[in-house]
């Protein structure tokens, strides 16, 4: 087991940038098993045949949440697979921005309704439903394929009643007026050069926005005031070098606009509220 796993972290260096934890996601993967278990107990599991070929997957840059059918995301578990956007570590920022805002604010009861635009396979929703139990929320995606798997996800998540999911061009047909909204859209300039893993694999129209990174913030933003309640929030996530020229979009709609950055210390996400 312990030589199949550095023969397989080898194999991975150069491909991926955690080479051992991805060998060892996949070996739990193929046993079956939660790699705490995996690392509590080595020994006590034979490597099965199908490891080579998973391996062989991760080699051809095939994603490692493709393989094996999730990526975990804040407290959750998300299901993924080819065709919809991957959760990234970075996006719980937004949630952090989230739960930090409603302390501000003291009491209970925000939000009561909340709107991710751009909902994928329900990432962001779902973490905000889980950390408030009493809101409930509709995701919104041009993607009926992405959708079936946001569904999915809150139908094993225990929140399919406190859900909605619809097919739509971002806030088009949308009615608020919603207390917070949440929006991951793609940001990333056509000429970008991304890795293989992403380039290859994960939804173009999840990802590019244009020669500057911006259309589908200039589509978006202008119709949050319409959908955001009275002393709400909306939080968008935005590319490292995007805090200003999304702020100004937002500034120009009348939002005031505060920056969070990331756990490497990047500009990550944009809290908009309402000016007096």
């Amino acid at each position: 087991m312990a030589e199949s796993l550095r023969t397989a972290a080898n194999l991975l260096t150069g491909i991926s940038d955690t080479p051992r934890l991805d060998a060892e996601l996949l070996m739990a993967h193929a046993l079956g098993v939660e790699r705490s278990a995996l690392l509590l107990d080595p020994a006590r599991y034979a490597v099965p045949e199908i490891y080579a070929h998973l391996v062989a997957r991760r080699m051809a840059h095939e994603p490692i949440a493709y393989i094996l059918g999730y990526r975990d995301f804040w407290t959750l578990r998300i299901e993924v697979g080819p065709g919809v956007l991957i959760p990234r570590p970075d996006s719980e920022t937004l949630i952090e921005a989230c739960l930090d805002f409603a302390q501000g604010r003291g009491g209970e009861g925000w939000p009561a309704r909340a709107l991710d635009l751009g909902t994928g396979p329900g990432t962001l929703l779902l973490a905000v439903l889980s950390e408030f139990p009493e809101a409930t929320g509709l995701g919104v995606d041009a993607s009926e394929f992405a959708l079936a798997f946001a569904r999915d996800n809150a139908e094993a998540l225990g929140m399919a009643d406190r859900t909605a999911f619809q097919s739509g061009d971002w806030s088009a047909g949308v009615d608020g007026p919603f207390d917070l909204i949440l929006c991951n859209p793609p940001y990333i300039a056509d000429s970008e050069q991304l890795m293989p893993d992403v380039a290859e694999h994960e939804p173009a129209g999840a990802l590019f926005a244009g020669g500057d990174g911006l259309a589908d913030y200039r589509r978006i933003i202008p119709d949050l005031p319409r959908l955001l309640a009275p002393g709400g929030l909306a939080v968008l996530e935005i590319g490292a070098t995007q805090h200003i020229s999304v702020g100004q979009l937002a500034e120009a709609a009348g939002f005031a606009v505060a920056c969070r950055q990331d756990l490497g210390g990047r500009d990550r996400a944009l809290l908009l509220t309402r000016t007096p």
